[in-house]
């Protein structure tokens, strides 16, 4: 029960960190397009990785039969579905990135089944399509641009990868740092990404990233979302079974909904209250659950 609890407390601070990172991401991506940023933003964080784990004395070692499995991490996780989430926000709202990507929680509960053969709970059940009910209440979708409805199908892709990632990651041992995982997956996505990147950072205006605001929000999203995140979502989905890990990535859209509201003007109803209520419920079915 322990560990059960404490999962749960690192997977609520992840996903609402995230929630946030929509907000920060819908600034920046005014300034910077979506793979440069994501590419700036691994820069930052491997920095920040790099420092925690050696002051914490890590153990850099991975035996070469999990290569494979790292690089999967590192590009399905890390590299598309990272690049697909941002490109995904600035096409539409960070209220709607925040909504469809919550959508993971179903996909995991799906490929933790397929993969790792898990058994499917009628409480697992039950959580999640409440939860579900409840992303759906907090942001009716109504008449949609060609913008919003690209922006909607590639936030669709980052969600079905980063279910599948967040598996792969449940395969790695338990006895491997969650540090050591984190930089080396990143690490991974980065050296995918700097082909791409490199010929187009010269586009980028660079006196608008003296601006406090553009890179507040770049530590942001390299310090606390990416490598604060990472590895608190990581660490909580090693103390929990994927399934039901999967159902604190409900706690986004509200976070990124309120913010939405506050900082970028983005509307708020009765719905979100109640569908608010409905994924405050799902989650706590998960950690009332006994193992």
């Amino acid at each position: 029960m322990k560990n059960t609890l404490l999962g749960s407390i690192y997977l609520i601070l992840a996903s609402s960190i995230w929630g946030g990172m929509y907000v920060v991401v819908k600034i920046v991506v005014s300034v910077i397009p979506p793979l440069e940023l994501v590419w700036i933003r691994y820069v930052v964080a491997i920095v920040a990785l790099l420092v925690i784990g050696f002051i914490t004395r890590q153990k850099w070692r991975i035996e070469k039969r999990y290569f494979l499995l790292i690089i999967a991490i590192g590009v399905i996780g890390n590299a598309i579905s990272i690049v697909a989430q941002e490109a995904g926000t600035m096409l539409s709202s960070a209220q709607m990135g925040a909504m469809i990507t919550s959508s993971t929680p179903a996909f995991m509960v799906i490929f933790a089944r397929l993969l790792l053969k898990e058994q499917l709970t009628l409480k697992k059940g039950l959580s999640v399509c409440l939860a579900t009910l409840g992303v759906f209440l907090i942001v009716g979708v109504g008449n949609l641009d060609l913008s919003s409805k690209l922006g909607g199908i590639s936030l669709f892709i980052a969600a079905l990868t980063w279910a599948l990632m967040s598996i792969l990651v449940k395969r790695m041992p338990s006895d491997y740092s969650q540090i050591v995982v984190t930089t080396y997956s990143i690490l991974v996505a980065l050296i995918v990404l700097t082909p791409f990147v490199l010929p187009r950072l010269h586009a980028i205006d660079i006196s608008q990233l003296t601006h406090p605001t553009i890179w507040g929000g770049l530590l942001y999203l390299g310090i606390v979302s990416t490598a604060g995140g990472f590895l608190l979502w990581n660490r909580g989905l090693q103390m929990l079974n994927a399934s039901s890990g999967g159902i604190f990535f409900f706690f986004q859209p509200v976070v990124g909904t309120v913010l939405g509201w506050l900082i970028l003007g983005e509307s708020i109803g009765v719905m979100f209250w109640l569908g608010s209520t409905l994924i405050l419920i799902g989650v706590l079915f998960v950690i009332i659950e006994k193992k």
